[in-house]
């Protein structure tokens, strides 16, 4: 240790300074009668602080309400996508579309959908 040096204890108050002139800038434009520009910038600020947050709360408000999460009717494949539109199973490729909430076939018109019925066989003796 040092000895010599009297100050055993000091403060670096370097990063104060600008925060201080900043706060004694408003305080003298407060005083003088300009407290609307103070109040304009401390809006502004504000609406900076907000804004982001309000953004976000819509973002998830607008994703929880539109995107679709079900499973493929053709393979069974689980998958997310946005609600009122066309999309592409990724496992099997089969176009899909949302109605009501669930993945449904999309069938041009004038196709006819038909399902497979296992019939079982019996071979006849002669």
């Amino acid at each position: 240790m040092n000895q010599n040096n009297p100050n055993l204890l000091q403060l670096n108050l370097s990063g104060a300074g600008c925060w201080l002139t900043l706060l004694a800038t408003f305080l003298l434009v407060g005083t003088v009668g300009l407290g609307f520009v103070v109040k304009s910038i401390l809006f502004v600020i504000g609406l900076l602080l907000i804004l982001p947050v309000i953004g976000w709360l819509g973002l998830r408000w607008w994703l929880d309400r539109n995107l679709i999460k079900d499973q493929c009717p053709v393979c069974g494949y689980n998958f997310t996508a946005v609600n009122q539109t066309q999309c592409q199973c990724p496992s099997c490729g089969e176009t899909l579309k949302i109605e009501q909430g669930h993945f449904v076939r999309f069938n041009p018109p004038g196709t006819i959908d038909v399902e497979a019925v296992d019939v079982s066989v019996k071979q006849i003796e002669n």
